[in-house]
């Protein structure tokens, strides 16, 4: 990921081969944090794996943005291991009908 800092509280960062997925959830936990007064993202063509987020903030853009990675990280991991033991719990229960 670059960033191009156009000053401190205002930034545009290319994503590289990411799309849609990746950039709404960054889009989303932008938004829901109090210092970010704007953020959007573009996709410059639909056949480039490139994503443009800008955001504006009261605080360090920078620091925005990596507060919302570490947010969908945490997420994902969440979902992840939530997934992990209902498959766990599956597989023992058709398992033990199965007896």
């Amino acid at each position: 990921m670059e960033g191009e800092a156009t000053d401190f509280f205002a930034a545009t960062f290319s994503i590289e081969e990411e799309d849609h997925t990746l950039a709404n959830s960054l889009r989303f936990f932008l938004n829901k944090n109090p210092h970010v007064a704007f953020c959007g993202y573009s996709m410059p063509h639909p056949s480039e794996e490139l994503v443009n987020l800008r955001v504006q903030t009261t605080g360090a853009a920078r620091g925005a943005v990596k507060a919302a990675c570490e947010d969908v990280s945490q997420v994902c991991g969440h979902m992840r291991s939530t997934l992990q033991d209902a498959v766990h719990k599956f597989q023992a229960e058709e398992a033990a009908r199965k007896r």
